[in-house]
């Protein structure tokens, strides 16, 4: 059983700057990413605000260099995913298919998932019309209409996403006012393919092989009404992806992992990225706590060599 002095379960900006900085610190790294690297910044078309990135990048291309960066000090990368971690006891163990590691010090920077509506049509046309990633699908939907559920940040920038391409984007949301920062609020009201309904959930998906429309309930009378859709975007907010540390770390009645700061209540288990970010959420916060989180396993593991 291989032991590392250091592993990192997530491949999103969190878990690869930490691997970028415990490798760069001589410790033995292994990043575990999954399949598909990179979390949710992998799905942005457009990423300008990064400091130092004058030029705008995508999302991919930002990742790529975080992997090229990390691994050039000597991090490891896995792409299997991590399935059980056990601990309970020192060494840490993960489990990597069929194979177990050992680990001295341990950063979760698993991310989230998208949350879901909870209608049995949007798994039912889930790929035909129901999808959560502007990046991803917005071509598909040129010069036709499309309804972007819900009213934060990521709700205000997969519309403004997908208004490259659709003729209509009409942003669906249950409050009287969207909830996202003011610089997305403005540019989605000044752009002319977006257009809001306010104090309105999604009651149903209509559709058979493909969205045809969706039901729409004006809250504050009960009033359904039927609209014409060719689309739907889920953009709701997200869900800690924490499920394989039950019983394993202590979480909030959310699924979020208790800490404070970077540390978590096991020693030598540290937390990164959106799984300790509630508020801010952008590729640079998650770098900072990357950095921080590989700081932190550095230190204790020079305080507790074990």
């Amino acid at each position: 059983m291989s032991l590392y002095d250091v592993v990192v379960i997530g491949g999103g900006p969190a878990g690869l700057t930490a691997a970028l900085y415990t490798s760069r610190a001589r410790l033995k790294t292994k990043l575990i990413t999954g399949p598909t690297p990179g979390g949710q910044i992998a799905l942005t078309y457009n990423v300008n605000n990064y400091p130092g990135l004058h030029e705008p990048t995508t999302g991919p291309e930002l990742v790529e260099r975080l992997i090229t960066h990390a691994t050039k000090f000597g991090a490891e990368l896995d792409r299997r995913e991590a399935t059980v971690v056990d601990f309970s006891l020192k060494p840490y163990k993960v489990q990597l298919g069929s194979e177990l590691i050992a680990a001295k010090t341990v950063i979760v920077a698993t991310g989230s998932l998208n949350r879901k509506l909870g209608l049995e049509a949007e798994d039912q046309l889930m790929g035909k019309g129901v999808f959560v990633c502007a990046t991803c699908d917005a071509a598909l939907y040129e010069d036709l209409r499309v309804v972007v559920v819900g009213g934060g940040d990521s709700a205000l920038q997969e519309a403004l996403d997908l208004s490259k391409f659709a003729e209509e984007v009409v942003i669906v949301h249950r409050g009287d006012d969207v909830t996202g920062c003011q610089c997305l609020k403005t540019q989605a009201q000044e752009n002319p393919k977006i257009r809001f309904i306010f104090n309105t959930v999604v009651t149903d998906i209509i559709g058979e092989e493909y969205v045809e429309a969706v039901k729409l309930m004006k809250t504050p009378d009960g009033v359904v009404e039927t609209f014409q859709t060719d689309g739907v975007l889920v953009a709701i907010g997200w869900d800690p992806n924490t499920g394989i540390f039950k019983g394993q770390l202590e979480l909030d009645a959310d699924g979020n992992i208790v800490s404070d700061g970077v540390k978590t209540g096991k020693p030598g288990i540290f937390v990164a990225g959106d799984l300790n970010d509630r508020v801010y959420r952008q590729v640079v916060t998650a770098c900072a706590s990357g950095c921080m989180a590989a700081i932190e396993a550095e230190r204790y593991l020079t305080q507790k060599p074990d």
